[in-house]
């Protein structure tokens, strides 16, 4: 639906996969990640953990992010894990969006999230590590 905001953490995997399996360019969306990057730059710990422990106080295990995601059948302990990494997105989101307010960095968090589905196309057709934006 054009008309919602999808949210996530490090969108550019999940809409590249959603594009590479359903067809569909996901949008518009906003990244917690980035907008963890442009307005936390105080820190390089912008994994889901760290950003929710210190913006919300809310410490997630990640015990499952390194199971087996390829097998035929999530196990229960997975679809627990799935389900509760995005239960906080959204109070994420307002946190940070404040945050971006007060740098002066919100105009560029959204730039950043409207180009974020193009990104995650060039990463499904082959330029995932290249920086198409590089001199060399």
């Amino acid at each position: 639906d054009p008309k919602v905001v999808k949210i996530f953490h490090f969108g550019r995997f999940d809409i590249a996969m959603f594009h590479l399996h359903l067809g569909v360019v996901t949008a518009p969306v906003y990244c917690t990640k980035i907008a963890s990057k442009l307005a936390r730059t105080y820190t390089d710990r912008h994994g889901l953990k760290d950003v929710t422990k210190e913006l919300i106080g809310v410490d997630m295990s990640k015990a499952q992010q390194s199971s087996d995601w390829g097998a035929a059948t999530l196990s229960p302990e997975q679809q627990a894990y799935a389900a509760s990494d995005v239960l906080h997105l959204h109070a994420l989101r307002t946190k940070l969006d404040a945050m971006l307010v007060r740098e002066g960095r919100d105009g560029l968090a959204r730039a950043c999230f409207e180009f974020l589905p193009h990104r995650a196309l060039l990463d499904v057709r082959g330029w995932e590590e290249v920086d198409i934006f590089a001199h060399s």
